[in-house]
């Protein structure tokens, strides 16, 4: 398995968009980290890493992560740790994590909820795990004019960005900035790590979505679909496409790229979850965002003032305090 976020297309991008970057590589660990931060301190990044092939590796990357943050004067490391392998077999992952000395973090960046399709079955069973709303508007949708492109071109981010901002406009969303995605189909388009796929109307595009690669996993990052033609439903199908296209080019995993957890129908994410777990798939949840302090005075400094800044303090400890709860219990399960 690997992921996008700790490739080197991944790093050019960073380094792209004017961050300091470093790339490691150890006995069973690699990482990518970049350098973030301000005011309330810095500190080093490892998104959905390190990768280690054990826990022993694992110590050891953690150990050079912690070096670098000190050379650089950080007040602590964040990571994200996304394989099995890099526990003590039966472990729980958590305790493990907490026994190390690492804290669960304030901000919880990456999903660690999110919904799989394991895109190694044959393309009938991938459809057949669908449900059939999907399957036949994927079989259907070309009889009401629509067609899907695939894009290596960066000026084709144009139409997903239209789309986005009307979105937002009219429901009112967080979504990345259009710089950030401009610069991401510039870095990494021409690399073959990101595409755009758009979907028309007759020639006219109607919407778009755009998803990265990695060696084995694509990842369905951003869309939105023009709101007068909602009734079309070519979201649906967009996907699909998107998903076949993955397996003909030899990839063995679509990642939906985030989910609400089991049983939170209050989870801001809990209206699109259903409609990513429509295509078939499964469940995978990680333990998510932690810090490991370099100092640990300075780092819970660091909470306060973050704390403070956010939320308020006992309001931020609350929040953290539950998310941590729900990871462990997902993860027990």
């Amino acid at each position: 398995m690997s992921t996008i976020l700790q490739s080197d297309a991944w790093a050019k991008f960073q380094r792209d968009l004017g961050h300091e970057v470093f790339q490691r590589s150890g006995d069973g660990y690699s990482y990518l980290a970049t350098l973030e931060g301000g005011r309330t301190g810095r500190y080093l990044y490892c998104p959905y890493g390190p990768i280690a092939n054990s826990a022993q590796a694992f110590t050891r990357a953690l150990e050079d992560l912690k070096q670098l943050a000190a050379s650089k004067k950080c007040l602590f490391i964040r990571v994200e740790p996304t394989r099995d392998e890099m526990f003590p077999e039966g472990a729980d992952q958590v305790e493990d994590l907490e026994s190390r000395g690492m804290h669960f973090a304030p901000r919880q960046v990456q999903p660690s909820h999110t919904w799989m399709v394991d895109l190694t079955q044959d393309e009938d069973a991938i459809l057949k795990g669908m449900k059939s709303t999907n399957r036949n508007l994927h079989r259907n949708i070309h009889k009401k004019g629509v067609s899907f492109e695939e894009s290596h071109d960066p000026a084709d981010i144009a139409v997903l960005l239209k789309y986005l901002n009307q979105t937002a406009e009219r429901v009112g969303f967080n979504r990345q900035k259009d710089d950030y995605l401009t610069q991401a189909a510039k870095s990494l388009m021409p690399l073959g790590a990101a595409s755009v796929y758009l979907a028309r109307v007759d020639g006219e595009p109607i919407g778009a979505a755009m998803v990265y690669d990695s060696e084995d996993t694509r990842t369905y990052a951003h869309a939105s679909m023009s709101y007068e033609h909602r009734k079309l439903s070519a979201n649906n199908p967009l996907v699909s496409t998107m998903m076949l296209d993955a397996k003909n080019k030899g990839l063995t995993r679509f990642d939906m790229f985030g989910i609400a957890p089991e049983g939170e129908p209050n989870h801001p994410w809990a209206g699109f979850t259903g409609f990513k777990k429509s295509f078939g798939g499964y469940p995978v949840t990680l333990p998510g965002t932690w810090d490991l302090p370099v100092n640990n005075l300075a780092y819970k400094a660091y909470r306060l003032a973050y704390s403070a800044r956010e939320t308020g303090f006992p309001k931020a400890k609350r929040f953290v305090s539950t998310a941590a709860a729900r990871v462990r219990k997902t993860l027990r399960r």
